[in-house]
């Protein structure tokens, strides 16, 4: 069955014009946490030179990423795996870039470690990891819709919430990837990206 996501046809033309000058060419492209698979099917048709690999930890999701896969994918969509970010052994053996869309607000911080673990291990010298999705941003006020949004997460489970920059930055370096830029988003996200050392 697929699912369908608001945000998702919303946001797709903004963040795929930013990913035309940030994903490498010709590369193995690994999205986390895809949900309903919208991003996935849009981004394989938009880059088609790259292999796009979905994942999520969610049956339901997987299915619905499957079934836009099966139906309307381009031959560059692969079929989605199961991937929880937290796990230690991950689905994948390696990727060149890693890509995550509004998942680390909506999810316990031990998942964006987990993100960074993984990207970590998998990415080459120079690959990038890139992340979408509505952050604290120091020196910056936050918009008072961002500040609601957090309220409301935490609300609904107190390990949500929406991020600092700064710490996520500092935990990414820790693992060898450092944050080389920033690109501010409409209604209030942002983009970061981020890049290996190489092991």
């Amino acid at each position: 069955m697929k699912l369908r996501s608001p945000a998702a046809a919303r946001n797709t033309e903004p963040i795929s014009d930013v990913l035309s000058g940030w994903l490498p060419a010709g590369r193995l492209v690994l999205e986390v946490a895809s949900g309903s698979g919208e991003h996935a099917l849009a981004f394989a048709r938009r880059f088609p030179t790259l292999q796009w690999q979905p994942s999520d930890p969610d049956p339901a999701a997987l299915a619905s990423i499957e079934t836009w896969r099966a139906q309307d994918g381009p031959a560059n969509l692969l079929s989605p795996l199961q991937l929880d970010v937290t796990a230690s052994d991950w689905p994948v053996g390696a990727a060149d870039a890693v890509l995550a869309i509004n998942m680390v607000h909506i999810s316990p911080w031990a998942a964006s470690l987990g993100l960074l673990d993984g990207a970590a291990l998998l990415l080459p010298a120079g690959g990038p990891l890139i992340l979408y999705g509505p952050w604290i941003v120091e020196g910056e006020p936050t918009a008072p819709s961002n500040l609601l949004f957090d309220a409301d997460l935490k609300r609904r489970n107190p390990s949500w919430g929406l991020r600092r920059v700064g710490d996520l930055a500092a935990e990414a370096a820790r693992r060898g990837l450092a944050l080389e830029a920033e690109r501010a988003m409409p209604a209030n996200n942002r983009m970061l990206l981020f890049r290996s050392a190489g092991a």
